[in-house]
């Protein structure tokens, strides 16, 4: 009897989740094994970030827990690290099962593997902005900014000191793209809103920047969206400053730009793009001059003859767009890992595999409760019609039923019912007042 085929799975994100699912429906019972291994045990929906951000959306629906979603599969919880290809073996980096000792590394053989470690943030060497600023591309992050701004408004309801005040208020993003420009507006909209519950507050108190190294926001759109969508957020009194870079955080927190403004402001949020895993490069496959594993349009590695990839991971052949690559994004990911699961599987089975070919439809984001940017077939939507048509297409798109029933039922609330307003930033360090009254009980010698 033929042994199943060993098929591992590096990165549980948007393509190693649905190349599973494809996988686990079209399987014959006993024909392979499938192991997917990611550093956390969900996958993250990351065009609802900033709505899970705002509050629009409960943070916990805009994940997927990958073992609940895939009972065929073996999930493991850990970071690959070195791979082999001859034998086909990966080493996985696990947390110890014992707290507090370091992490242990685990050897996973495999015949096929599947490389979608996704992608990392793009950090520039800007000083101070690896202790001031705050990323976006997890809902941990997400979670963590909506009560960092709710903080601010608390703090510059509270005190007396004006300079302190205004920094409280101050809200800068930078970068530009779809990430950065939602979270901007989400959040703007969230908080405005929430102003009017403080006293002594007002919506024009606050100051939020946008500052974007190009000559316009949105660079995945036409032009005369970018241009559009600059418009109205200045119309909301949301600065953005184009062709403007970061050039540093100072010690007491002000933002430093490259045309010599100095921003006072207790947040920054860093959205500037992203960059393929690093541990691609340590793998010994081919990559191109940004980290990209090498594909041909089926989306099998350049040399190969059972390694695959796709996503953010993948270089791949835009065969629409002869001499280019398709570009990382997340519909470009959904249906690669489609392809590759049936490619995959057809070079199994020894039949013949399909070219990856899709043209990009359009783009959209939304910008607030009712408001909203896309552009579909090269025509540009604004306002209700955009955000109407972005939680459509985003709740067509979101994995299981499960999670879409929860997501819509989170915006049939939200409708109905007022905001949420309350920070509960106490949740990410729920042991610092045992600790502080731990601490006070020591130092004042009364230990019983």
């Amino acid at each position: 009897m033929t042994p199943p085929t060993r098929i591992l799975i590096i990165g549980g994100g948007h393509v190693g989740l649905y190349a599973a699912l494809r996988l686990q429906q079209r399987l014959r019972p006993e024909e392979a094994e499938l192991t997917v291994v990611d550093p956390k045990s969900y996958m993250t929906y990351q065009p609802l970030l900033a709505e899970a951000a705002a509050g629009a959306v409960d943070p916990r629906h805009v994940i997927v827990p990958l073992r609940r979603v895939l009972p065929r599969a073996r999930v493991v919880h850990g970071r690959l690290s070195s791979l082999r290809t001859s034998p086909g073996t990966a080493t996985v980096t696990v947390p110890s099962a014992i707290a507090g000792r370091p992490p242990r590394d685990l050897e996973i053989p495999y015949d096929v593997l599947v490389l979608a470690p996704g992608a990392v943030a793009r950090i520039l060497p800007v000083p101070g902005l690896a202790e001031h600023g705050i990323g976006f591309r997890s809902v941990e992050e997400a979670v963590s900014l909506r009560n960092h701004v709710l903080t601010q408004l608390d703090l510059a309801s509270s005190t007396r000191d004006a300079a302190l005040r205004e920094a409280a208020l101050t809200f800068v993003f930078v970068g530009g793209g779809y990430a950065g420009t939602g979270a901007l507006a989400e959040l703007e909209d969230m908080a405005r809103y929430a102003v009017r519950h403080y006293q002594g507050l007002r919506p024009e108190d606050m100051h939020w920047v946008l500052v974007e190294a190009g000559k316009r926001i949105l660079p995945e759109t036409e032009p005369d969206v970018g241009l559009r969508t600059t418009e109205e957020l200045r119309g909301r009194n949301i600065e953005v400053r184009l062709g403007t870079r970061l050039i540093s955080v100072d010690e007491d927190g002000a933002v430093v730009l490259s045309d010599g403004t100095r921003i006072a402001a207790r947040t920054l949020v860093w959205t500037a793009g992203v960059r393929a895993n690093p541990v691609l490069r340590e793998t010994g496959l081919p990559v191109d001059a940004q980290g990209r594993l090498r594909c041909d349009s089926t989306l099998r590695v350049l040399g190969t003859e059972h390694v695959w990839a796709a996503g953010d991971a993948a270089a791949v052949p835009d065969v629409t767009r002869p001499g280019e690559c398709c570009a990382p994004n997340a519909q470009h990911a959904v249906r690669q890992a489609r392809v590759l699961a049936d490619n995959l599987l057809a070079s199994l089975r020894g039949e013949p595999t399909t070219e990856y070919r899709h043209e990009l439809k359009g783009s959209l984001t939304s910008l607030g409760l009712h408001q909203g940017v896309a552009q579909l077939r090269g025509r540009a939507l604004h306002g209700r019609t955009a955000w109407l048509l972005h939680r459509a297409v985003h709740l067509r798109r979101v994995p299981t039923l499960d999670r879409k029933a929860r997501v819509l039922a989170d915006w049939l609330l939200a409708g109905l019912l007022k905001r949420e307003i309350v920070s509960m930033g106490a949740l990410e360090q729920p042991r610092a007042v045992f600790e502080t009254f731990v601490e006070r009980e020591l130092r004042d010698g009364d230990g019983g």
